[in-house]
């Protein structure tokens, strides 16, 4: 199907990751492709996400109201989540680029679909989960939450759009087991909303009119209400913020009292083998 090219904004490198771009198409009237490319995984790095927000932006601002598609034009991967060393050796990084991010899908004033085309891991999963629908292209790859996998805590506001979005059984298996789902397992579980390429997207939007869904000014503020809960961890700062660090200690601090009382128990179950 034929596209035409509205802009292009690149992605500046930034240490080991060599940048790239995001092409924004319209195969058709007010549909707006957003397609990006940033090898070798499109790792959510702060420039990325600066990228991202200003495309969003200028389709908002630029653009009349329609239907915002995200796709990735590397094949095998819609997005591997984050560069964890950079983002926290990175000042700021989650309060100021990272959750600003998912707010702004979460709240954008017009339907989002994610076109997942390869595998979406953790933080891209998350990106995914923050549309409002979400496509799966096809045979190859799988949407998954693995930080059980790489020992990484899953901060509340990242673990709060499954909470909303996924049913209880699905969010269990999703972040206790780090289950992954193909696109079969993630429609049975109500993670996508349909199979297929733009042609199935492109249907979505038909079917349910969603072109017309932000034309009268009120979409992306009904959002905000319908996710208030992800909306206000998404905007914590401060003492009211939880942070790797924070959740760190909480842990440190539950092993220490939980090995003093095991220290406890095992020194009485000596004394008692003296009697």
């Amino acid at each position: 199907m034929a596209s035409s090219e509205l802009f292009t904004i690149p992605v500046p490198s930034i240490k080991s990751h060599p940048g790239g771009g995001i092409v924004c198409t319209s195969p058709a009237p007010q549909v707006y492709v957003l397609t990006w490319n940033s090898p070798p995984d499109n790792r959510l790095t702060p420039a990325f996400n600066t990228a991202l927000m200003t495309a969003l932006d200028i389709i908002e601002f630029g653009y009349p109201p329609g239907v915002v598609i995200t796709t990735s034009a590397i094949s095998k991967f819609y997005s591997n989540g984050l560069d964890l060393q950079l983002a926290l050796s990175s000042p700021g990084f989650f309060e100021n680029s990272l959750y600003p991010l998912f707010r702004r899908f979460l709240t954008y004033p017009m339907p989002t679909i994610a076109m997942i085309n390869g595998h979406g891991f953790a933080g891209g999963f998350m990106l995914a989960m923050h549309h409002d629908y979400r496509v799966f292209t096809g045979a190859k790859g799988y949407v998954c939450i693995n930080e059980l996998e790489f020992g990484a805590p899953l901060l509340p506001p990242m673990s709060s759009i499954f909470r909303i979005k996924a049913a209880p059984r699905v969010y269990r298996d999703m972040v206790l087991e780090a289950r992954r789902y193909d696109a079969k397992a993630a429609l049975d579980a109500g993670l996508v909303d349909a199979i297929g390429e733009i042609d199935a997207a492109l249907k979505l939007i038909q079917e349910r009119d969603l072109v017309k869904k932000g034309s009268t000014g009120a979409y992306g503020i009904l959002k905000a209400e319908m996710y208030r809960e992800s909306v206000a961890l998404l905007d914590a700062r401060g003492k009211d913020a939880t942070t790797p660090a924070d959740m760190q200690a909480a842990e440190k601090k539950r092993k220490a009292e939980g090995l003093k009382r095991f220290k406890q128990w095992k020194e009485t179950q000596s004394e008692k083998a003296k009697l």
